[in-house]
């Protein structure tokens, strides 16, 4: 099943990568000739679009595989299928995330499992799948954080925590799998609105963005630049938290 096409080409594992931000990454990261095992976990038609559209330009360079991530048992074969696909795994991007509010007497058992699992669980345990096959590489990790991992929002304890967790977990890992691997984290601020989520009304939406210096809200593209710079052109960065946020996190 290796993918003998790919040659030396490196090659990412991107987490949520069907569409949004963790779509414009696997963009950007193909652009700059890296192959892509995309994982999805149900967006299974823009998953396919995506790594069709993508392998028209580039034969063979876009592979996707399905999993939830809450499945820990599940993860070691996220490794293991893009290694046996294309034959090595230079780069973890742990993209996909859960978010929702957690109000204070409504934190449940369940939305703790959803949003620590989504957001540090699951990425611990991918790199730990991984760790091996990224020292041989000489690869790196990007973990996708938040500007609000260091100044919590309002009615989100439990995605606040878990976010700060990762943010520490890029740091401690960063010690822990050098000098062979690097792991940096990219801290978005307001970027792509989430779906679904009432929370950010429109005087809410008005509010931040006049609090950000730059007056704008952020593209996807801009968390990819960032991510392909440290995949890229960044070798002696390693241990970081990246805000790319417009400057907002100056006034948190």
């Amino acid at each position: 099943m290796e993918n003998q096409a790919a040659g030396q080409e490196k090659v990412a594992l991107i987490t949520g990568g069907a569409k949004r931000i963790g779509a414009a990454i696997v963009r950007e990261l193909h652009e700059a000739g890296i192959n892509i095992m995309l994982h999805y976990r149900s967006s299974s038609a823009e998953a396919r679009a995506l790594a069709a559209e993508l392998n028209l330009k580039r034969p063979n360079s876009i592979a996707t595989v399905q999993a939830d991530l809450l499945n820990m048992g599940g993860l070691p074969s996220l490794v293991q299928q893009t290694i046996q696909h294309f034959g090595r795994l230079d780069i973890v991007v742990n993209n996909a995330s859960s978010f929702f509010p957690t109000p204070i007497g409504e934190v449940t058992e369940e939305s703790w499992q959803d949003l620590v699992g989504s957001n540090l669980k699951a990425p611990l345990f991918l790199i730990q799948a991984a760790a091996g096959e990224l020292k041989k590489r000489q690869g790196c990790v990007i973990n996708m954080v938040d500007i609000h991992a260091e100044r919590p929002m309002r009615h989100h304890v439990v995605y606040s925590v878990a976010k700060a967790g990762l943010v520490a977990m890029t740091r401690a890992l960063a010690r822990d799998l050098g000098p062979d691997v690097r792991v940096n984290a990219v801290a978005p601020g307001a970027n792509v609105w989430p779906d679904g989520e009432s929370v950010f009304d429109d005087v809410s939406r008005q509010r931040i963005i006049s609090s950000i210096p730059l007056k704008r809200v952020g593209e996807p593209i801009d968390i990819a630049r960032t991510i392909r710079f440290l995949v890229m052109d960044a070798p002696y960065i390693t241990g970081q938290i990246i805000a790319v946020d417009g400057g907002r996190s100056l006034n948190l």
